[in-house]
């Protein structure tokens, strides 16, 4: 079971988002108690009211070799007796052989189940930590701490450097450490990467509310956050009355905040993609009209994404989206050596690249015309047969040209479960694919774009309608 999973397990089996950090000082511990013996009493106490234990490395590291045991056989007891995954807070940051190293200390001499990484160096300092599938890594996005503010919110160019930290996390498969100190930021996090696991520092001792945390950090499941508490439980008089009294807060504060989401997470969803369907409509690629399809079907709207190659800002954002979505609903992705994206000519080559830069994955494509030159191959690129391949295009009318695509990647031995789009037309394009047995993901569908440009005031009512009312018949 890798590290999600059995975080997800543990939150389902104590009921619980509480996290109890592990943070023991030295100096405050009694005669004859030592820092494992300490960890054990607080693991014995809370076992089944947590979904996860956080030590912070700097406690045990500050004890010398002792302090390193210690930590070493924390993490196997809270492992072994309470079958609780441990969290390593390590803030680890460094490129090549010494991330890899530090990686390799975390999980395999130290045997945490996740880490806290610091991604300030770029994905190359993160890859190390993620190239193990099993285990989890949560990244510093937004911290709890004042001094969050001095970098941390720097315009890049046109938006805070969390909420680029938020999207590269979210495209590279990771969780995120955001504090509970500054809800408004938790919120955009949340919008940015629906389905990461939140690590939130800050409430208790530093002052975060908790109610304001869970109604802008939770997922639609009800999962989502691992809400950290140290000193409030471990210095605690009854460690184990004051980790009850926090998780039945918590729960309390999700039932509320569940009860009174529905409705708001589909226009959440809708407000996190309007800046990029505005920009498209800015560019004109999105007309309206009397236009003939590729299909042969008349349409009252034509979107045309083959403009986004000219357009290097409004790219970054669909490739943004698109990065996305890939990471959040495509099927379990293997190792990244063998996993290729697919991008069907011509709409989809100068998406496909953006994408592939995004997400650090090699680029391949189907020839659109018969090749009798050269090697003759109908595929494009670096593939070995038995990879998998994920299938992008810019929209989807019919299923017509996604199937042809498949057909040829599939003579060539390529795997195909999933097909990514920008945007769905809703015409029947999602139903032919699933019924030839492949999933269809699409960032919107073409009605949600119609409402952002309604509310935004881009089209008129008679527009919207007429459009709808296409789509209907």
């Amino acid at each position: 079971m890798g590290f999600y999973e059995w975080l997800a397990d543990a939150a389902r089996r104590n009921d619980s988002l509480l996290c109890v950090g592990l943070d023991p000082r030295v100096e405050q511990l009694t005669l004859g108690d030592d820092l494992f013996s300490f960890n054990q009493r607080i693991v014995d106490a809370t076992q089944d009211l947590v979904c996860a234990y956080k030590p912070n490395l700097a406690f045990y590291e500050v004890a010398g070799p002792a302090g390193l045991e210690a930590l070493r056989r924390t993490i196997d007891y809270a492992h072994q007796q309470a079958n609780v995954p441990v969290i390593l807070d390590a803030k680890r940051g460094d490129i090549g052989s010494t991330a890899a190293a530090y990686a390799r200390a975390a999980f395999e001499v130290w045997g945490a189940a996740a880490v806290t990484v610091n991604p300030y160096l770029g994905r190359d300092s993160v890859a190390p930590f993620t190239a193990y599938p099993d285990r989890g890594v949560l990244l510093l996005c937004h911290t709890s701490n004042p001094g969050a503010i001095d970098l941390q919110m720097l315009s890049c160019p046109d938006r805070p450097l969390y909420e680029v930290v938020a999207e590269k996390g979210a495209a590279w498969g990771t969780g995120l450490v955001v504090g509970a100190t500054y809800p408004e930021a938790l919120a955009r996090v949340r919008a940015l990467a629906p389905q990461a696991w939140i690590l939130l520092p800050g409430v208790g001792a530093q002052g975060g509310d908790l109610e304001a945390a869970l109604d802008s950090g939770l997922r639609d499941d009800g999962l989502g956050l691992i809400v950290n508490s140290s000193r409030g439980v471990i210095y605690a008089a009854d460690p184990r009355q004051a980790a009850m009294d926090l998780q039945q807060q918590i729960n309390e504060a999700r039932s509320k905040s569940l009860a009174t989401s529905t409705g708001h997470r589909p226009a959440l969803h809708r407000s996190r993609l309007a800046p990029m369907v505005l920009a498209l409509a800015d560019i004109g690629a999105v007309q309206f009209g009397e236009f003939t399809l590729t299909s042969g079907k008349r349409s009252p709207i034509y979107i045309d994404l083959r403009l986004l190659a000219s357009y290097p800002d409004v790219l970054r954002q669909v490739a943004h989206a698109y990065a996305n979505l890939i990471q959040e609903k495509a099927s379990p992705r293997p190792p990244s050596s063998a996993l290729r994206l697919a991008a069907i000519p011509y709409a989809a080559l100068p998406i496909g690249t953006a994408v592939a830069l995004e997400l650090g994955l090699p680029l391949i494509y189907p020839r659109k015309e018969a090749r009798s030159h050269g090697t003759g191959q109908q595929i494009e690129g670096d593939f070995q047969p038995g990879d998998r391949a994920v299938v992008l295009d810019d929209l989807i009318t019919t299923g017509g040209s996604k199937l042809a695509a498949i057909s040829a990647l599939a003579a060539a031995g390529l795997e195909v479960q999933d097909v990514v789009v920008l945007i769905d037309r809703e015409q029947g394009g999602r139903e032919e694919l699933e019924a030839a047995g492949y999933q269809l993901h699409a960032v919107l569908r073409l009605s949600e774009m119609l409402e952002i440009l309604l509310e935004s005031g881009r089209i008129s009512r008679e527009q919207h309608d007429e459009v709808a009312a296409f789509l209907r018949a």
